[in-house]
């Protein structure tokens, strides 16, 4: 180890260094707010064309295209403020393992990796902003809008991410004396050196590094060298130009070599703990400069801009701020404790009440994260000061929250239909009969359960019908949002993304009504959900520069040619998907995993002519099982934070026997597809 390291571990950076960081952190809040200022704006857009259009029959020209615009802005503004608050999703498999220390010295790793990334992804989208001024380029909507304008944030969350990940390194680090000189200086050396390369930088014979490229590297690494001395910039340096050998080396080998070699390469640094959306991104990058016939960096430009560039996705920041609002309010408490109370004596009544109110806010909240979080802090501790079981409470709330993005309105589903070109609003009506039956499989397993181990499920407690009914005043709010979501959506008055934005508006109101929601409070939820949009984002950005560089290389093309010269059965095929995701889920989060899958699986999917719309389903099933499966299920870790005391055993033990029932429901869905597309062929 180092001095510079060995230092880093007793004390804090040196004053220079944390000079730098509090500044950092200055601009990181700024762009935070920003953000956050931009998200109500365009909620505020969204409710206004809605109104416009149903109740004016005026409908906006413009309303879409500057919401889309700010999203897109919003998206990498907020990005800096994400990174600063340690919410950019990590595969921990290795790094929870180790010590304080060495696992300072692996995120300092894996935070110089992704920063590279970074400064290179944010370098092209400067150059494409030059290229678009220069051109005049407009869009094609009715405001043709010069293309650099709304690029610009783009350029500009770049150049702030990749300071909050600097400052990030700094805060852990304590650089040497000179970086308070250096570190300036090479900064504006590398800005002079871009800025005279220009738009198409020298390239050299024989090198698949230009000389921008070069020029970041190199200072990236000197760098490394000032803040975290000599063992850590060998670590940075060996490990970028052993990438970049062996992806030279690859190219042209067979593509099944290749395939392995990007797989290899994504679970490597997904073990290290490079960021998701990082790590996706390292990999198109990869495949971008050494395995196309000639390097094509642009493409890092222009999918961070059109991969988010889509109106579909402004529901996805809406429908968080829906659920961070209605968490606000107080109702979820309120609404689980009127289930308690109708659940009475029944046996398991409180397990049954934990899974009902799962269900309702999985309908408002579109994630199993969220939904295990809140249920596991309001159900879990009432459920054990009843004499519940660990094993039955943290199984039962963990079980409940894989409705979460099942139970319609899902963002994986809003995500999913955006990717592959399935409706959205089919997909809402394909999950209700699924999320219905799942809510009943798990409601009966608690049942087998109490009649088995009556010691698990102490005796309930009767209510008087009084009280059941005042407490089910508590479960209107729900009811409205739910109404006022897919009323609007499937009575015509909105889309599926201005949905979104309508249940945001409608449980604004809930929170003022309640008097639950002052400024500050808003603000820190506008914050939150940012934070939530823009690491998400970030993932759908890094999943389309690496399905790019998949589908340039053919990469699914030729899986599909496999599977049908395999002439394998569709079950069989399913089996193996199957077995895969539930693999994957184990290690990571439920959104990347179907990004980083889908470039592949889907081909393969349509190959066998099957609907896509079902398929849909299938995948947000098979990723539920993954989000609880042991030993490393992301809702099995938010739980065991949830109880402290109680060990990650328990959890896994109380949750098995709801997994058997979710992949017994998976072969039921199979062979009787017609319960999950019969809703949707009403609708047509």
């Amino acid at each position: 180890m180092g001095l510079t390291e060995a230092r880093a571990e007793h004390h804090g950076p040196r004053a220079p260094a944390a000079r730098t960081v509090r500044v950092i952190d200055l601009i990181s809040d700024v762009t935070g707010v920003a953000s956050a200022i931009g998200l109500l704006v365009m909620t505020s857009i969204v409710c206004f064309e809605v109104f416009s259009r149903y109740v004016l029959n005026e409908p906006t020209y413009w309303g879409s295209d500057i919401a889309t615009y700010i999203l897109v802005g919003m998206t990498f503004m907020g990005l800096a403020q994400a990174q600063k608050r340690g919410d950019h999703v990590q595969v921990e498999l290795l790094v929870a393992t180790l010590d304080d220390a060495w696992r300072r010295r692996v995120d300092i790793f894996a935070n110089w990796l992704g920063l590279l990334f970074v400064l290179i992804a944010g370098w092209q989208m400067a150059l494409f902003n030059v290229e678009e001024f220069v051109n005049d380029t407009r869009d094609w909507g009715l405001l043709s809008t010069p293309q650099w304008i709304p690029e610009l944030p783009v350029t500009l969350g770049y150049v702030t991410f990749a300071l909050a990940i600097l400052g990030d390194i700094l805060r852990h680090s304590r650089p040497h004396r000179l970086f308070a000189v250096l570190g300036p200086l090479l900064l504006l050396a590398l800005v002079a050196a871009l800025f005279w390369f220009g738009v198409h930088p020298p390239r050299y014979a024989g090198m698949r590094l230009d000389a921008g490229a070069i020029a970041i590297l190199a200072v990236a690494l000197a760098g490394v060298l000032l803040v975290n001395g000599p063992r850590m910039f060998l670590a940075v340096a060996a490990a970028a130009f052993a990438l970049g050998l062996v992806y030279w080396f690859a190219k042209g080998s067979p593509l099944l070599l290749v395939s392995l070699l990007l797989v290899g390469t994504l679970l490597i640094l997904l073990t290290v703990g490079v960021r998701v959306g990082l790590t996706l991104g390292i990999v198109g990058l990869l495949g971008l400069l050494f395995l196309l016939p000639s390097p094509l960096l642009s493409v890092l430009a222009e999918r961070s801009w059109n991969s988010v560039n889509t109106f579909t996705l402004t529901a996805v920041p809406m429908f968080v701020l829906m659920g961070a609002l209605l968490i606000r309010s107080g109702v979820t408490r309120e609404m689980f404790d009127a289930l308690t109370k109708w659940f009475g004596r029944t046996p398991g009544g409180v397990a049954h009440a934990a899974i009902g109110a799962s269900a309702v806010f999985a309908a408002v909240s579109g994630s199993s994260l969220a939904t295990a979080a809140t249920m596991g802090k309001v159900a879990c501790p009432e459920m054990i000061r009843r004499g519940y079981s660990e094993r039955l409470t943290f199984g039962a709330v963990a079980a409940g929250a894989t409705l979460g993005i099942l139970i319609p309105p899902s963002i994986a589903m809003i995500i999913y239909g955006t990717t592959v070109g399935v409706p959205v609003t089919q997909l809402f009506l394909a999950g209700i009969l699924p999320g219905v039956l799942l809510s009943l499989a798990f409601m009966a397993v608690i049942g087998a359960w109490s009649l088995v181990r009556p010691e698990a499920t102490p005796a309930g407690e009767p209510y008087p019908l009084k009280d059941k009914l005042r407490g089910s005043l508590s479960v209107l709010p729900f009811v409205v949002v739910i109404l006022v979501v897919l009323g609007s959506l499937y009575a015509g008055v909105a889309t599926p993304t201005e949905a979104g934005g309508v249940g945001a508006a409608a449980s604004l109101v809930i929170c003022l009504l309640r008097g639950m929601l002052s400024p500050r409070a808003l603000y820190a939820i506008a914050m939150e959900t940012i934070r939530v949009t823009s690491f998400l984002l970030l993932i759908v950005v890094g999943a389309a520069i690496m399905s790019w560089v998949f589908d340039f290389l053919r990469i699914p093309r030729t899986f599909v040619s496999a599977v049908e010269a395999a002439d394998l059965a569709p079950w069989l095929v399913m089996l193996i998907m199957a077995g895969i995701y539930v693999v994957l889920g184990m290690f990571i989060e439920s959104i990347s995993m179907m990004l980083m899958t889908l470039p592949v699986t889907f081909p393969i999917i349509v190959s066998l002519g099957l609907d896509p719309i079902w398929f849909g389903v299938a995948l947000v099933i098979m990723i539920e099982i993954g989000l609880v499966t042991p030993p490393v299920g992301i809702v099995l870790f938010i739980l065991r934070g949830v109880g402290e005391k109680v060990p990650l055993r328990e959890i896994v033990y109380g949750v098995l026997p709801f997994i058997g029932v979710l992949l017994a429901l998976q072969v039921l869905f199979y062979f009787v597809p017609e319960i999950v597309t019969w809703l949707p062929e009403q609708a047509k």
